[in-house]
């Protein structure tokens, strides 16, 4: 295991990405409260205010960033982990040249991965040669090791959290989880498809209110994404509303959302390189095969 380990290292160090980028995971307690519309959005405001980015489908089972943008996607994660294609391949350009990394939708195999397989994916990603400021990963919802995987390997988690007992419920569980059993203590959170700010707020106090309780966490309120039925119409045309309908209401959340971001400190160079992402990730695969 050693030799297998040091082996994917060397290899990864063949990227040539002078570039800290960072990272964020996108998750969430339970499914419906937006999530991948929120990636979506979120990529493609990010470009706006001046990244280079991608987005990571890492929802693997349930995948739907390329149908939300009405693109065809031939060749997915299944095919580099049959080994069939390359992960270079299989990436998909989106609007403003956003580039997207697609998964495969109603399949169960993706969905139950193996420990080899999951790590094969993943060093996958040592062979991108790619100018990057930002990814973005799309998780799946819940806590299932997939999503603590792509959690333990990113700079920043942002939950995304509805006006729902559910989501905050389940929220909180995501983020006791990620916190007790694997030790990341700081969270983003995002209040998605509130009525207003207030609103927004108040959703973020009770979740840092519960958490502060009984986690030693820092959460922090990232911004808050207004109701907006041009969401809805977007999503129908297959289309990101950011795009579709750009001075919208949520628009404008997204892309000061976006600058937020910019904002947050940047990665350290020792620890901002894509291929130390991928190497947290090869190392907690290979955490889990050894429990």
């Amino acid at each position: 295991m050693k030799k297998k380990m040091t082996d994917q290292a060397a290899g990864l160090r063949r990227m040539n990405n002078p570039k800290p980028v960072r990272v964020i995971a996108v998750a969430s307690g339970k499914g419906g409260v937006g999530k991948t519309n929120v990636s979506v959005n979120l990529s493609l405001s990010l470009i706006e205010a001046g990244n280079k980015v991608m987005l990571l489908d890492a929802d693997l089972g349930l995948a739907n960033v390329d149908l939300m943008l009405g693109l065809k996607s031939p060749f997915n994660l299944s095919h580099v982990i049959n080994g069939e294609r390359k992960l270079e391949d299989i990436i998909v350009e989106g609007p403003d040249h956003l580039k997207i990394v697609p998964a495969a939708s109603g399949t169960q195999m993706m969905a139950e991965l193996t420990q080899q397989q999951h790590a094969g994916m993943i060093r996958a990603f040592g062979e991108l040669n790619l100018d990057l400021d930002v990814l973005v990963i799309d998780s799946s919802a819940g806590i299932s090791d997939s999503v603590v995987s792509f959690c333990k390997a990113a700079h920043e988690v942002l939950v995304v959290v509805c006006d729902e007992p559910a989501s905050l419920t389940d929220a909180y569980a995501l983020i006791k989880v990620l916190n007790l059993d694997h030790g990341i203590q700081r969270f983003q959170v995002l209040a998605n498809m509130v009525p207003s700010e207030q609103e927004a707020r108040q959703l973020f106090n009770k979740l840092n209110h519960v958490a502060g309780l009984y986690l030693d966490v820092n959460l922090n309120m990232a911004g808050y994404i207004p109701y907006d039925d041009n969401l809805k119409k977007a999503v129908r045309k297959q289309k990101s509303v950011f795009k579709m309908f750009p001075s919208s209401p949520s628009s404008r959340a997204f892309l000061t959302l976006a600058k937020t971001i910019n904002r947050w400190p940047k990665p350290k160079q020792a620890s901002g390189q894509l291929e130390f992402f991928v190497e947290r990730l090869i190392k907690y695969s290979a955490a889990v095969e050894t429990q």
